[in-house]
């Protein structure tokens, strides 16, 4: 079964960008969506030239007071990667926009991997928060942390469920206040959350973020809104070095980050029918996996 939480590509924008790609008669689009409550994308294109679309995209940053409204330059050379030969950045962005992208599909090759190319253009909205929590977790080693500044950083990236950055010298915790609507789902959970603390402190995931979970908010969060510390399901914590943002392992723990709330809601739901129970290990590798 295919976790959704972890798809970097948003499926509405997916489906529609295929519909013009691949559309037999000249298509005429302006469209508006809504994801994750907060995320808008605009879809425009004229039935007079159906292959030139534009992409306007707006949402919030994932740190109030941290980040800027505007996209950095960094996240902005990132979106540039995103297939160049057909994603160019206007300037400035359509009104009330962050961005706006002119997406001439003529440019995509006719063959088999035109739906690769056309997913890649539909994960821009993960390209921007990826680029946002890598921007961050960069600042490992930051004369903040050395000097001693370990106010939390709240992050939002599935609304109702933020999570925590608390800088330190050398390392950054991330802590991740877990809730769930039914109790049952939290005894489930308590069980599944230690099973992860054993298979993180295992020889054979030595390389990922050590982890912990606790029923208690973490002495780092002391003086956080009470809405923030209230939960039933705990509070599980990683651990993130400098060796678990170097190169290729800062891609994979940026985006388990941003997902492992939902990933553990995701799983506590499989885990609920006893058939499923004797794969608590398989699952817990399989996160860890994603880290190292």
């Amino acid at each position: 079964m295919r976790m959704a939480c972890i798809d970097r590509t948003s499926p509405a924008l997916n489906q529609i960008l295929l519909k013009l790609y691949c559309a037999e008669k000249p298509l005429e689009i302006d469209h508006h969506l809504y994801e994750f409550g907060s995320v808008e994308y605009h879809i425009q294109s004229q039935a007079s030239n159906p292959q030139l679309a534009y992409l306007s995209v707006s949402m919030p940053p994932l740190c109030h007071g941290v980040l800027p409204n505007e996209l950095s330059s960094k996240t902005i050379e990132m979106v540039k990667g995103l297939c160049p030969n057909v994603v160019e950045i206007i300037e400035p962005a359509k009104e009330g926009y962050q961005l706006t992208l002119k997406l001439d599909l003529n440019q995509i090759p006719r063959n088999k991997d035109y739906d690769k190319i056309i997913r890649e253009i539909s994960s821009v909205h993960s390209v921007i928060l990826s680029s946002q929590l890598k921007e961050m977790l960069w600042n490992v080693n930051s004369d903040d942390a050395l000097q001693g500044m370990y106010k939390p950083i709240k992050l939002v990236y599935h609304p109702r469920e933020p999570f925590f950055l608390i800088r330190q010298p050398q390392r950054i915790i991330a802590v991740f206040p877990i809730r769930f609507k039914e109790k049952s789902d939290v005894t489930i959970a308590t069980a599944f959350f230690q099973e992860l603390v054993d298979v993180g402190s295992s020889d054979k995931w030595a390389k990922a973020p050590p982890c912990n979970w606790s029923a208690i908010p973490p002495p780092e969060l002391r003086g956080e809104a009470f809405e923030d510390l209230s939960t039933n399901g705990g509070f599980f914590t990683f651990d993130i070095s400098s060796r678990h943002v170097e190169g290729n392992r800062l891609d994979k723990t940026v985006w388990s980050l941003l997902n492992f709330s939902a990933y553990v809601r995701y799983h506590v739901k499989v885990l609920c029918t006893a058939e499923h129970q004797r794969f608590y290990s398989k699952k817990d590798e399989e996160a860890f996996g994603k880290f190292s």
